[in-house]
């Protein structure tokens, strides 16, 4: 009677061909933090096993796919902040980002034996973490000359407007990365997924998709149907009550919605406490037995309440879908003044995991 959420294999593996068909010339690194997005950091990294390189957020997320036995280049992209962490990426085979001078001292004092790949992020406009284009330079060359890090030190950048196809701030960027890169001949990277889909003058050497391969638009107010995106999680849950109202009655918690006469209201077993999002107002759509049906009243923690007037034969058990296949995550995430990635990322342990290998269509 408790949600699920189905995960698509086939439709993580389609969405990673979306973004090579994007990027051509480029090679992939899936991006697979905050667990897979939510999904499961190893069913993620399952779906997209022909994904050219991984990428997490911590190296306590690189070790967990190096200890499932992923043997493929794996980015942290936050790279090590302490001795202790450095140590465990190189033991892993990590390779770190380097944002802070912090992080350069730390592979000074780092044993050389142990040798660790780089990428030195230049802040090129996102203004969180890198280094300044007039220090890179300065930076990549210091870290060249230790004997703790291995081989060539590429670049990397991230773009923070390239959801909006119509925001210069992107071309701007790439006015201030490009420079650095071209003098210092060395690979980059630098495109999320709304730059491997919208600026193909972004790509780099890597492209670096997230969102986009669990299925989610990059873009403000997109649609992951026409970026050629197919949704990985559907999450559902089963009615556990059918319930035939007078007029007037009042709806749940505060009785903000009431019934505008006499009608069938369901009960669906989800909630808040299941990672459906509290402040979903009533209208927000609903899917049961795969007709739209629009919420009504406050979201509980192990509830929601429907509006059956247009699907007046549906019965306790009964499919409902919050989102994924039939209805869009972005939709849901719009309605609920939020976006994709924290619908996702909010699932909670609670709600039921299931791997399916859907067809393509």
């Amino acid at each position: 009677m408790g949600p699920r959420a189905l995960i698509d294999l086939s439709a993580l593996a389609h969405n990673l061909r979306r973004a090579r068909s994007a990027a051509p010339a480029s090679r992939v690194i899936a991006v697979v933090k905050s667990n897979g997005y939510g999904h499961g950091v190893l069913r993620a990294a399952k779906g997209l096993a022909e994904a050219d390189a991984f990428a997490v957020a911590r190296v306590s997320e690189g070790i967990e796919l190096r200890s499932a036995g992923i043997d493929k280049p794996i980015m942290v992209l936050g790279g090590a902040r302490t001795a202790q962490e450095l140590s465990d990426g190189s033991d892993s085979n990590l390779e770190l980002m380097v944002h802070h001078h912090s992080q350069v001292t730390l592979l000074e004092n780092h044993d050389s034996a142990r040798p660790v790949t780089c990428w030195l992020k230049v802040d090129s406009g996102m203004h969180r973490l890198g280094f300044l284009p007039g220090e890179a330079e300065t930076v990549w060359q210091r870290l060249s000359e230790l004997p703790s890090v291995q081989g060539e030190v590429r670049l990397v950048t991230h773009m923070a407007n390239a959801d909006d196809i119509s925001d210069n701030a992107t071309i701007a960027q790439l006015e201030r990365f490009n420079p650095v890169a071209e003098r210092l001949g060395v690979q980059t990277s630098i495109a999320n997924s709304a730059s491997t889909l919208g600026w193909p003058n972004a790509h780099g050497d890597w492209v670096r998709p997230g969102i986009m391969l669990y299925g989610a638009s990059p873009f403000l107010n997109g649609s992951a149907e026409q970026d050629g995106l197919r949704p990985v999680m559907t999450l559902e849950t089963r009615l556990m009550a059918v319930n035939h109202l007078p007029e007037g009655s009042s709806i749940g918690y505060g009785g903000t919605w009431c019934c505008p006469e006499a009608m069938p209201v369901g009960v669906a077993a989800i909630g808040y406490g299941d990672g459906y999002p509290r402040h979903a107002p009533s209208g927000t759509p609903v899917l049961v037995n795969g007709k739209r049906v629009p919420l009504v009243g406050r979201v509980s923690m192990d509830m929601i309440t429907l509006d059956l007037r247009s699907q007046p034969d549906t019965e306790v058990g009964d499919t409902v879908t919050l989102w994924g296949e039939g209805l869009p995550a972005d939709e849901i995430a719009r309605a609920a003044g939020t976006i994709a990635y924290e619908l996702f990322c909010g699932v909670t342990r609670r709600v039921r995991f299931e791997e399916v290998d859907g067809q393509e269509h």
